[in-house]
């Protein structure tokens, strides 16, 4: 579709971190934007009478706020079927005792419906985009597509499920597969996956100069486990084994220490912390200004509804501020357009989504429109703060992934009626009771 936004007030990058605000129009056409300015030097678009551009919608903004959309960079969209349903454990008793035996219930046909409710959730977060992590691969990429979600898949790989010869056949049938998705090489955690496993991941990561991911030093017994099999923590360990010689990056990230951060600041690895999660599983506050101040790239997660329970970035930005805070001892540490940056950039980078990372012409059409209209943004004393400590869903106008508007006031428009998706979602679940 090729639609005109006007009237807007537009989020763009300044400089690495730091954002301005322009007045004036975006346009898009068809994927991609084609033109941010303020209307007068619309020429560097329509050059010529063949440039004309013929609008299927155009949109009045009401000085309303244009911005990137958020990145999830690390989630398990079909866990939906889970929420508020293990509650209230630690996270070993939780993951085995719990989660696990439930999962098995699962069927694959089943994670494609879950996929869909938690895409639904992501929208009206203003999430255009996230990096997931689960058990069916297939399905989930294909509910992605279908709702018109941009949905990048990293293998989970362990001792139960899947195998290497899988997660091969997988990276080259996805990438390339449709413009929507992509995949990427990883496997579950340490404490799921043998060191044969291991060992012949990072051959197939050799053999494809692929990035490699995966949950990392999440917890203090995971770390001091490690330890006591191969004498060294998660991260030394992987690096060791040439996991790490492509780049990719580790989900949470809590329990890192001088060297572990050491060795992601050298190969340029991604931080992907999950505030919300590591706080309700009692995992730990990840060290965030120190691996910030090592000049490593951070992104933030909402990890999946069965440990969060809520797909809220506004929820994540403000933990990860918050936490950060109250770690150091110190409030001055990070600061809001930081965080900003992580939940945008900071992700795209993490999810190798260099397209889509901020607005700008020949960039995905991957943005979303805040409502300034609303209390909890009022004054504008500063609006990227706002965003960050006093936003929240309400505030979510529109979400358009791909060119295409997928939510709007309220409405979705993914292809299949919400009701319709309640209904089937809480018919497995009644049978699985």
């Amino acid at each position: 579709m090729n639609i005109r936004f006007y009237n807007a007030r537009i989020l763009i990058r300044k400089q690495e971190k730091q954002f301005g605000i322009l007045e004036g129009e975006l346009w898009v056409r068809g994927s991609e934007i084609c033109y941010i300015g303020d209307g007068a030097d619309v020429g560097s678009v329509c050059k010529n009478p063949d440039d004309i551009i013929l609008w299927d919608r155009e949109i009045d903004v009401r000085r309303n706020l244009l911005m990137p959309g958020f990145k999830d960079a690390h989630t398990h969209s079909p866990m939906t079927f889970l929420r508020s349903r293990a509650d209230d454990l630690p996270l070993q008793e939780w993951l085995n005792e719990q989660i696990f035996p439930m999962e098995a219930k699962l069927q694959k046909e089943d994670a494609y419906l879950f996929t869909k409710l938690a895409v639904m959730e992501y929208l009206t977060s203003g999430i255009t985009s996230v990096f997931d992590m689960y058990i069916y691969p297939r399905e989930v990429i294909q509910a992605g597509i279908d709702c018109g979600f941009r949905m990048i898949q990293v293998s989970g790989l362990n001792n139960f499920t899947s195998s290497l010869e899988e997660l091969e056949e997988e990276y080259v049938r996805y990438n390339g597969y449709h413009e929507l998705c992509s995949y990427q090489m990883g496997f579950h955690a340490e404490y799921t996956t043998d060191e044969k496993l291991l060992t012949g991941l990072a051959e197939l990561s050799h053999k494809y100069h692929a990035p490699v991911y995966t949950h990392i030093s999440e917890t203090k017994k995971e770390v001091e486990e490690c330890k006591g099999r191969y004498g060294k923590s998660p991260v030394q360990l992987l690096n060791e084994l040439g996991l790490y010689d492509y780049g990719g990056g580790g989900y949470h990230c809590v329990w890192f220490d001088e060297e572990d951060i050491r060795i992601f600041r050298d190969k340029k690895l991604h931080v992907i912390t999950n505030p919300a999660s590591n706080l309700k599983l009692a995992s730990g506050i990840a060290p965030l200004e120190k691996i910030r101040k090592a000049g490593i790239n951070l992104a933030i997660g909402t990890d999946g509804a069965a440990s969060n329970n809520s797909l809220d970035m506004f929820r994540e930005m403000f933990l990860v501020l918050g936490l950060a805070k109250l770690r150091e001892n110190d409030a001055a540490v990070l600061d809001a357009n930081e965080v900003l940056y992580m939940a945008t950039a900071g992700g795209a980078y993490a999810m190798g989504l260099t397209d889509c990372d901020c607005l700008a012409v020949g960039k995905k059409a991957d943005l979303i429109m805040i409502d300034l209209h609303q209390p909890n943004m009022q004054p504008e004393n500063n609006l990227t703060k706002n965003l960050v400590y006093s936003g929240s869903k309400q505030n979510i106008k529109l979400t358009m992934v791909n060119g295409n508007i997928l939510y709007e006031d309220g409405r979705f428009h993914i292809g299949e009626e919400p009701e319709e998706i309640y209904r089937k979602a809480n018919e497995i679940i009644g049978k699985m009771r």
